[in-house]
């Protein structure tokens, strides 16, 4: 079974808040194959995240640097700030034998459809509603009312691009998401075009 599930990557998306990071987190500690994308940003670390863990921590000026060398696969500005796919983070994980893995925004995740195709596996997650959605802004503890309200407004424009992912989930019972998202990339896996070659030949 060691010729399965080649050749692709994982993308999840949704709006801020969705709930997308610990869906994904829950699913690599279930499969060491997948290879966390590492994306750079400028925003600011916040609690308890960890420069080159969860982001490469970077400075507009040499996101915008990096930017110009043509070191990225998407990028895109949310919320203020820069975020950016590394194709060196792709290489790598790929170069590890590994399944890369891409947590980014709805527009980068356009982006990275467009580029790459069908080599994506894009799944977008849908809060159950935006009441929801404000609950879990505010339970964070870790934006002021202005952006809350910004990445509020941001939510309804990005799920107008819903129709750009392959597959749709909502994160609404936490149980029940995690075996969606497990079942969507087994999916994957054991599509026809994933196999280099049919297990038994006749």
């Amino acid at each position: 079974m060691d010729e399965q599930g080649k050749g692709f990557m994982l993308l999840v998306t949704g709006p801020s808040g969705a709930g997308k990071s610990s869906l994904l987190h829950w699913l690599m500690e279930q499969d060491a194959r997948l290879g966390f994308s590492v994306s750079c940003t400028t925003r600011t670390p916040r609690e308890g995240e960890v420069d080159g863990r969860d982001y490469y921590f970077v400075s507009r000026e040499e996101f915008e640097e990096r930017r110009d060398a043509d070191e990225f696969v998407e990028w895109a500005e949310v919320h203020g700030n820069y975020y950016g796919t590394l194709s060196s983070e792709l290489v790598r994980a790929e170069s590890e034998g590994r399944i890369p893995v891409l947590e980014v925004d709805v527009q980068g995740g356009v982006n990275v459809i467009k580029r790459f195709g069908d080599r994506v596996l894009s799944v977008f997650v849908f809060p159950p509603s935006m009441e929801v959605l404000e609950d879990r802004l505010r339970g964070r503890g870790t934006d002021d009312e202005e952006t809350i309200a910004r990445r509020l407004s941001n939510a309804r424009g990005e799920l107008d691009q819903r129709n750009w992912y392959r597959y749709w989930l909502v994160n609404d019972d936490r149980e029940q998401a995690r075996a969606d998202l497990q079942a969507i990339f087994r999916a994957e896996e054991l599509r026809r075009e994933r196999w280099s070659a049919p297990p038994v030949s006749g």
